[in-house]
């Protein structure tokens, strides 16, 4: 493991059914993650370089809150892409199963190369997946 890189994320979701069957077993199966646990309160996914993602559902009574990105707390989350083909059949993913799209594929001036697509899980949450050419990012951190 890289010092700083992702070890888990974990997340809770108003109901773990529907956001599993319609946001996340789709895209982390695309991001090359498989589920090894599911249990009713939680779920785990596991990636072949290590990297997990935890579903948790909501205690009764906070299913109903509303995100809100520009309060304290989780803002975003980015996950990288090999390519810029990559973020384009995510995009591609993402409309085929009917998950909101923010922002589709484009470039941004972050640094050179940046390819991203923006999107969002069925509460709200915001991900993105970028591709950010390795001369780009060497560049960045010079």
């Amino acid at each position: 493991m890289t010092l700083g890189s992702m070890n888990h994320l974990g997340i809770t979701v108003s109901d773990l059914a529907v956001s599993t069957e319609r946001f996340y077993a789709p895209l982390l199966d695309f991001l090359g993650y498989r589920e090894v646990e599911r249990a009713p309160e939680m779920s785990l996914w596991l990636a072949a370089e290590g990297y997990a993602v935890n579903l948790w559902q909501a205690h009764p009574g906070q299913q109903d809150r509303v995100v809100d990105r520009y309060a304290p707390g989780f803002h975003h989350f980015a996950f990288n892409a090999d390519s810029r083909e990559q973020v384009d059949r995510c995009h591609d993913l993402l409309r085929r199963e009917g998950i909101e799209v923010l922002d589709p594929p484009a470039d941004y001036d972050y640094v050179p190369g940046y390819y991203a697509v923006f999107f969002a899980d069925p509460d709200g949450l915001k991900y993105e997946l970028v591709h950010i050419p390795a001369e780009a990012l060497a560049e960045a951190l010079a």
